[in-house]
């Protein structure tokens, strides 16, 4: 059975539907508004340098806000193969004050270009096995197109800004990469 035949079976003309939403005893005739606390959520940037297992849904449950309509996620996982060469695993070091100092800065710059409300970047150290994340940023913005361009412009600030190093394991060798974005490694 094909997926247009499934919806349209399960919609009997002869149901009746209500025109207006059920009322709740001692509603007023008001419609539900939550808690209006809620409209004062301060926003959080939160960063995370680790050496265990990124989860996308742990990342993306910290940036969820009532205030907004979008999250927007970047997830870099680790490929098997570079250049014909069959890759095991990465490996990843970091200047932490400087790196964590420019991931602030980066989420200061993304407050500054769009309305953002919360903004998570997560990056894993040491060894990542295929398949796995490397990094997770997500951000989260009342409309899509904010939370979409600032997740683009985070990780590729990140990629040419941030001192995080990464070698890759081969099967035989293993060899240190350099972000072509990174303005330290560029050749004059």
């Amino acid at each position: 059975m094909s997926s247009l035949e499934i919806s349209s079976s399960c919609f009997n003309p002869e149901t009746k539907l209500p025109l207006s939403p059920p009322l709740v005893e001692g509603s007023a005739f008001e419609p539900y508004r939550g808690d209006m606390d809620e409209v004062e959520e301060k926003s959080k940037d939160i960063i995370n340098f680790t050496a265990e297992k990124l989860s996308v849904d742990e990342v993306s449950q910290l940036v969820i806000s009532p205030l907004c309509g979008a999250i927007s996620l970047f997830v870099g996982t680790t490929r098997n193969n570079f250049e014909g060469k069959k890759v095991i695993s990465l490996e990843y070091e970091a200047y932490l004050p400087m790196a964590e100092n420019e991931v602030r800065k980066i989420c200061s710059d993304i407050r500054q270009k769009w309305p953002v409300k919360h903004i998570a970047v997560f990056h894993r150290l040491g060894l990542v096995p295929v398949s796995e994340a490397s990094i997770i940023i997500a951000v989260s913005s009342a409309h899509r197109a904010a939370s979409l361009e600032a997740v683009s412009y985070a990780i590729d600030t990140l990629k040419a800004k941030v001192p995080i190093w990464k070698k890759e394991m081969y099967e035989e060798s293993s060899s240190w990469k350099r972000n072509k974005e990174c303005f330290w490694a560029s050749n004059n």
